[in-house]
């Protein structure tokens, strides 16, 4: 598919051709999960994976989130979109601070078939809530193939709307939303930019797309080169959207909501912050949608870790590679909010 619809498909791999090494304390902290840290996910074994996630993910309780006071959290049922099912949002935010707070509307990762809510929170409170001043509401949307698309989307969509019109009450301000996630809750973030901007809904100021999972046709160089290599590869990938998209799966006119790598506008999105790993299977597509997001006339700003695996941070949470990336985020995340403050700002 052409820029603006991604780049084209690429030929087969050469055998020869080797994959990009590991980072030594990436590929250290990955030696030491053991062999099941990549155990391919199939249709064959998505059932066991999923109710073996739902035992070994951690769910801290609102009374943990609270963090002794730290923290004001609650769980919300809001409204699905025409009159579906509800949609269960956790809204957290720093205690005693006075006035509507910027929001950082998150959405999960785990493939579309895994992850929950709550799990997510304890990092992005401490890293950002308490150092920006920085609401966050994290999005329960359902998983594959429970549920398929565009179910979970429009759960996000949902919950993205009602914050917005609630938004003194929640005490937030519209005009400063961030939406993110990461990998398929990076995908999701970026196709909730593209469902906001074209149904004319709430217009978030940016999108945090880490490692995002957005391109459903599992063809690119890198989804062959990290074949049985990366942590996710292309086996995973093509099990996980075959679980989202049902009867869909590898249709040509595939809607771009449901893997963003289709969309052939790309204009007048938000900025958005993208990072990948050199040795991970998204590395092309998330590469190829920043491209595609410049060569629109937007702003994107790209990270390339170099040695780096899928899900890297949450395997290695001390080495400096994660760290480098968890600066270059809140680094952006602040960047985007003062400029968004100092529009709102008395002019010059």
């Amino acid at each position: 598919m052409s820029i603006g619809g991604m780049s084209p498909e690429p030929g087969p791999v050469p055998k020869a051709w080797e994959a990009p090494p590991f980072d030594p304390e990436l590929s250290a902290a990955l030696a030491a999960l053991g062999d099941e840290a990549r155990e391919p996910l199939t249709p064959e074994n998505l059932a066991a994976r999923q109710e073996r996630d739902v035992a070994a993910r951690p769910r801290p309780t609102v009374r943990d989130l609270r963090a002794g006071g730290r923290f004001e959290v609650d769980e919300l049922r809001v409204p699905g979109t025409s009159g579906g099912q509800d949609v269960t949002l956790v809204s957290a935010r720093p205690a005693g601070i006075a006035g509507p707070l910027p929001l950082l509307y998150y959405m999960h990762g785990g493939g579309m078939v895994m992850g929950n809510a709550w799990s997510v929170l304890p990092q992005l409170l401490h890293e950002w809530s308490l150092t920006l001043e920085l609401a966050v509401i994290s999005v329960e949307y359902r998983l594959a193939p429970q549920a398929q698309y565009p179910g979970p989307l429009e759960d996000c969509y949902a919950g993205f709307v009602w914050a917005a019109a609630h938004a003194a009450e929640l005490g937030i301000d519209a005009d400063r939303t961030i939406v993110g996630g990461k990998s398929a809750g990076g995908g999701l973030a970026a196709a909730l930019a593209l469902l906001t901007r074209d149904r004319g809904g709430p217009t978030p100021i940016g999108q945090l797309l880490l490692c995002p999972m957005l391109d459903d046709r599992n063809s690119t160089f890198s989804s062959h080169q990290m074949a049985g290599i990366d942590t996710w590869d292309r086996t995973s990938n093509a099990t996980a959207w075959q679980a989202l998209l049902g009867d869909q799966y590898g249709a040509a006119d595939l809607s771009p909501y449901a893997a963003p790598a289709r969309a052939t506008d790309l204009s007048r999105l938000p900025p958005a912050y993208i990072e990948v790993g050199s040795a991970e299977t998204f590395r092309d597509e998330d590469v190829a949608y920043a491209n595609a997001i410049w060569q629109a006339g937007g702003q994107a700003e790209l990270h390339v870790w170099p040695g780096a695996f899928h899900g890297f941070d949450s395997c290695a949470p001390q080495a400096a590679l994660t760290q480098d990336a968890r600066n270059a985020r809140y680094r952006w995340l602040r960047r985007i909010l003062t400029q968004s403050d100092a529009s709102n700002g008395p002019a010059c």
